[in-house]
């Protein structure tokens, strides 16, 4: 008899939710008041292809799962990759004896019955079907052709695929069960143009749900060698404050600045350059910044979160003014506040919030027209280092790109630092209408006046 894809999942999906619940019916016969229990099964393969040869193919393959009892208001989180009937009675001892020794914490617990996600869409996170080595050796070997074939192209680190795909189940002593399968496929170039000291890398890459969605291999091969032969002959500038450019790839980067900002603990710390401006305005009056959990094949689509929560689609920042922060069960209780949703976790720590899709919305301006009133700015390709501080907002970080000189685009440009401060940043900061959803965490092109340029 064949067994369809989709039946093999439910029987797959069956089988991990009992376990889940066999285990937490143990640790509340041990003596557990609540108990949650969390499962990932995965397994991936990943190839690497240099100068027209395969360099290295894996496959690997894993479970985990993590269990959560509570004792009162102690809590203790215990791990396992053994499965054994022993193995787990194991589990359920040791995590028992923990929870007895450790501290109280009042805001600790899993969710009451009534914010449990009861019912989710469907949304085509997983693809069952795994490509053969030789599907993504032809990927990888297609897209590193096209780079080499750039002109002024003069090495390769090669073209990289990969595949993954992960079962992940959760259970807790409230009633909450649920499992969902979620994939990637991936596909990079990352080559080397000019020669000696005067050699520039760059890359290019995508990720999807489905290795059908992914753009074309000589596509991203190309793009990959392009840049690189573009940023040859770089030059030095001077000091300077002028407004500066993010480009796609680098300006997502500042919603992960802006979610870290408003993560719960972070807020509940008092640890946040934003904690005190929930419903004023940060952003300028035209930015809007969602995050969605719902999107279709999103990258980080889930529908419930790690309480077994109900998600939703959410505004962060509405016509600039900050609407909301994000919060899982612990930190909204330490705020009086209700979750949002946003809860993540592994197997051996608790939960704590993490955004799922999250965009910023297209302006209404094309790129262009924003470069043409630009005399002297500077445009940003790649981001180097992690000064950025999360308590002040301050940021400065290395930066390379290319100059813009009387709103056009001309020399390459590397080994500046480009500095403000992120609650600045946020107020003078234009949308171009270039957004395109291709990460889980995207922006259009992004202009912000008055940066300062550390150069010569």
């Amino acid at each position: 008899m064949t067994v369809s894809p989709n039946d093999q999942h439910k029987t797959e999906s069956s089988g991990v939710l009992n376990l889940l619940d066999d285990l937490i019916a143990k640790a509340r016969a041990a003596g557990a008041d609540a108990a949650d229990a969390v499962l990932f099964d995965s397994a991936s393969v990943s190839l690497a292809h240099r100068l027209g040869k395969t360099e290295k193919l894996e496959r690997s393959e894993s479970g985990d799962l993590g269990l959560r009892v509570f004792v009162g208001k102690r809590q203790a989180i215990v791990s396992s990759t053994d499965r054994s009937g022993k193995a787990l009675d194991e589990l359920v001892e040791r995590a028992i004896a923990m929870a007895r020794v450790v501290p109280e914490d009042g805001f600790a617990g899993i969710a009451d019955p009534e914010q449990l996600s009861r019912s989710w869409p469907d949304l085509d996170i997983c693809d069952d079907e795994e490509p053969s080595a030789e599907t993504l050796i032809e990927r990888a070997r297609i897209a590193e052709e096209a780079a080499l074939a750039v002109q002024g192209v003069t090495n390769s680190e090669g073209g990289d695929a990969g595949w993954s795909r992960s079962t992940i189940a959760i259970a807790a002593s409230n009633g909450f069960a649920g499992t969902y399968g979620v994939s990637r496929q991936s596909l990079s170039a990352s080559v080397l143009a000019g020669t000696g000291t005067g050699m520039e890398r760059d890359y290019d890459y995508d990720s999807k749900v489905y290795g059908a969605d992914l753009r074309d291999p000589a596509e991203i091969g190309r793009e990959a060698g392009e840049r690189a032969v573009r940023r040859l002959n770089p030059r030095r500038v001077k000091s300077c404050k002028v407004p500066v450019f993010f480009d796609p790839r680098v300006s997502r980067g500042l919603l992960g600045h802006l979610t870290g900002a408003i993560s719960g603990p972070s807020i509940a710390r008092g640890t946040s350059f934003l904690k005190d401006r929930m419903g004023q305005q940060i952003f300028a009056s035209s930015i809007t910044i969602v995050d969605d959990p719902h999107v279709k094949r999103g990258l980080r689509s889930r529908p419930f979160d790690a309480e077994g929560v109900e998600v939703s689609r959410r505004t962060l920042i509405e016509d600039g003014v900050l609407t909301t922060w994000l919060l899982d069960l612990r930190s909204a209780r330490q705020l009086g506040l209700t979750t949002t949703g946003h809860a993540a976790r592994g197997t051996s720590g608790p939960p704590g919030p993490a955004p799922a899709n999250v965009y910023m919305a297209a302006g209404k301006r094309s790129r262009a027209d924003m470069l043409a009133e630009i005399k002297d700015g500077f445009y940003v390709t790649d981001l180097m280092g992690m000064g950025v501080n999360g308590v002040t907002g301050d940021y400065s970080r290395g930066a390379g790109g290319f100059w813009i000189e009387n709103g056009q685009i001309t020399y390459p440009v590397n080994e500046i630092t480009i500095a403000g401060n992120l609650k600045d940043m946020f107020l003078n900061m234009e949308a171009a209408d270039d957004l395109e959803l291709r990460f889980g965490m995207d922006a259009p092109t992004v202009r912000i006046d008055g940066m300062t340029i550390a150069g010569m």
